[in-house]
């Protein structure tokens, strides 16, 4: 049986944590799912560790439909399917209807479980229309690699206005009715504050360990991504002699809370 949003719920609310990780093609979801990863995101960081893009502005609707139609295949055949969500890539989502109708997309022909879209008080109406109409919803605060050309790739939150600013957005995406949250690259110490406030998961991205889980992404965990890997990651392949074996290592090392540790969280 696939894991549902209320199964995740309800094993966050028990204090377990949720491994999560990216997921492109029908093969990396089903040993994923068969690793025991709870949540497959297909994000548009492919634009980068597939199509080698620099950023991840270039992805299409199309394409993430494309790919998240691989995904569930391959998710789908697995013993114990994950959880699927996909993002809604740039300029997808700039209006309610618009935002309505991609995520329509991705559900309806990608076969998505829930759809995931960046950014704070701008996105606060379309969360509340989309969760009126049943669509579950996981906000993205933070860093936000479809903003990069205007707010770089740095920690965000770091000063008291900006970690405030981030605080009342996360409980007002909540309200709004988000059912998740991804918090990249924000200092631990505030990761953990915001964690504390809200009741829905809050899944971390180089914001240390004290969010409900942790989302890596595949190439990453793997040794293959092009270029520089980001501090907060790690080459879960070292040590272990199949790519089945290094997602499982990541599973385990969230579970058992060893990962991440001080070494893999960007600077408080």
């Amino acid at each position: 049986m696939r894991k549902s949003l209320s199964f995740l719920q309800k094993n966050v609310a028990a204090g377990e944590k949720l491994a999560c990780l990216t997921s492109y093609d029908a093969s990396q979801a089903y040993w994923a799912a068969q690793a025991g990863v709870d949540v497959l995101l297909v994000g548009d960081s492919l634009g980068m560790v597939v199509q080698g893009h620099s950023t991840t502005l270039p992805v299409s609707l199309d394409e993430m439909v494309y790919h998240t139609q691989m995904v569930q295949r391959g998710n789908m055949q697995s013993d114990t399917p994950a959880y699927c969500i996909a993002d809604l890539p740039f300029m997808s989502d700039t209006s309610v209807d618009q935002a309505m109708a991609s995520a329509a997309r991705l559900m309806k022909e990608g076969g998505a479980n829930m759809v995931k879209l960046e950014g704070g008080k701008r996105a606060i109406l379309i969360v509340d229309a989309l969760s009126q109409m049943g669509v579950p919803v996981c906000s993205h605060l933070g860093l936000l690699p479809q903003s990069v050309e205007k707010h770089g790739y740095k920690v965000q939150g770091k000063d008291s206005h900006s970690a405030e600013q981030l605080l009342r957005d996360a409980l007002a995406l909540q309200k709004a009715g988000a059912d998740m949250l991804v918090l990249e690259c924000v200092p631990a110490t505030l990761a953990q504050e915001i964690t504390m406030q809200l009741s829905i998961p809050v899944i971390g991205i180089g914001s240390g360990m004290n969010t409900s889980g942790q989302v890596l992404v595949l190439h990453d965990i793997l040794g293959t991504t092009i270029g520089k890997t980001p501090k907060f990651s790690k080459n879960f392949l070292h040590g272990q002699t199949s790519i089945q074996g290094a997602m499982r290592s990541y599973v385990d090392e969230v579970k058992q809370q060893s990962f991440p540790n001080k070494s893999h969280q960007v600077a408080d």
